[in-house]
């Protein structure tokens, strides 16, 4: 099928696109209290800052280093696998971890045996010359074939079927999420990055606050969330509670919350562009120190110099370059808190992105969505 021809939700600015968005009359809010759970969503964001506190040398390098955890995803794997592709397009599963340990314990509540799960997965699609990017999000609730899988300890994880697709993270970590994603998508998955809940808040709040817009109030007691319809600069707990609202907005399922966190990406990446970091050496060490301690990455991009190439490459993608969707679903006739991944409608969103081309329209009209797109917009 000739791309051309094929309405495109595409990359923005790109022909097929949604026209440009409009900013809202409001005013901002003060902090509210505490958030108990939390979502970390974007990869190159993170990346970005750590490729900033690069620059420095001696103890700086060092304990930036020394802050990095990585997973060996390929040796975990082994070799069936999905080829990697060779047209110098990149796929990375970005996955938000709800630890129940530590400090994300007392945003994540839930039990102390440091158990974890993965709140939030994101496919991000680099397309060649690394100036644009499509990312696919994948709604937990979905229910999966989960295959067989290794995780990093050498543990071997039956198969399961009908099972809900965050499951892979709990049963085997990020190996087991990565193959499953593969298994998925067809799509070999060249990197993994992992960012927790307590790092998330902190992040925002040394970056001074994410400026977003409301078309419409949100109030969800759960989320110790109350904004008027309006602009806002949240910080780091109010971004939690947007972040994690299922109730404040759309049909109160995953979709719509999908569809709040994708918008506050593209905020959280003009915020990051448009810092000026630069301008304060302390706040460029704080932010890349912070950043450092939040991710955890495949074992390639388990070095500051890694993840600092790695970021280079990402720096020229803006939010207007960024096409954000969610893979194709329906909602389980037999269950209204699980969804069935729509396969027809799915496999043209992996085709597309195999041949490194946008994603087209028809992929995804007519799935489910949630009822929240347009609530929320960048600025």
């Amino acid at each position: 099928m000739s791309a051309e021809r094929t309405p495109e939700s595409g990359i923005p600015g790109e022909p097929g696109t949604n026209g440009p968005r409009h900013r809202g009359k409001g005013h901002r809010r003060k902090p509210r209290s505490r958030r108990r759970k939390g979502l970390i969503v974007t990869a190159w964001t993170a990346a970005g800052i750590v490729a900033l506190g690069g620059t420095g040398v001696g103890y700086l390098y060092f304990k930036l280093n020394g802050n990095l955890e990585s997973v060996d995803i390929d040796q975990a794997l082994g070799t069936d696998r999905p080829e990697k592709a060779d047209d110098g397009s990149e796929n990375i599963l970005v996955l938000g971890s709800d630890t129940r340990a530590g400090g994300n314990k007392k945003l994540g509540g839930g039990t102390d045996d440091g158990s974890a799960r993965s709140d939030t997965a994101m496919v991000v699609h680099v397309y060649k010359g690394h100036k644009k990017a499509s990312v696919v999000s994948v709604p937990r609730d979905t229910l999966v074939e989960r295959p067989e899988c290794t995780d990093a300890d050498g543990t071997v994880h039956d198969a399961a079927s009908n099972v809900m697709f965050n499951s892979a993270y709990s049963t085997g970590g990020a190996a087991c999420a990565v193959k499953t994603v593969e298994s998925m998508s067809g799509l070999r998955m060249d990197h993994y990055l992992e960012v927790d809940f307590s790092g998330f808040q902190e992040l925002i709040d040394e970056l001074g606050g994410v400026e977003i817009t409301t078309t419409e109030d949100i109030s969800d007691p759960d989320s110790h969330l109350d904004l008027k319809a309006g602009t806002h600069t949240l910080d780091g707990e109010q971004a939690l509670g947007l972040v994690r609202t299922r109730h404040g907005v759309g049909d109160g399922s995953d979709l719509g919350r999908i569809q709040l966190q994708q918008a506050f990406i593209k905020a959280l990446v003009h915020q990051v562009k448009d810092i000026g970091v630069l301008t304060s050496p302390k706040k460029l060490v704080d932010l890349a120190d912070t950043a450092t301690k939040t991710v955890t990455t495949d074992s390639d991009l388990g070095s500051v110099n890694s993840l600092m190439a790695f970021a280079s490459g990402l720096k020229g993608i803006t939010p207007a370059k960024m096409n954000m969707v969610t893979m194709p679903v329906r909602y389980d006739p037999a269950d209204a808190n699980r969804v069935l991944v729509e396969e027809t409608k799915a496999q043209q969103v992996w085709t597309a992105l195999k041949n490194d081309r946008a994603i087209p329209g028809t992929a995804t009209e007519g799935t489910a969505a949630g009822g929240a797109k347009g609530v929320v917009s960048a600025p």
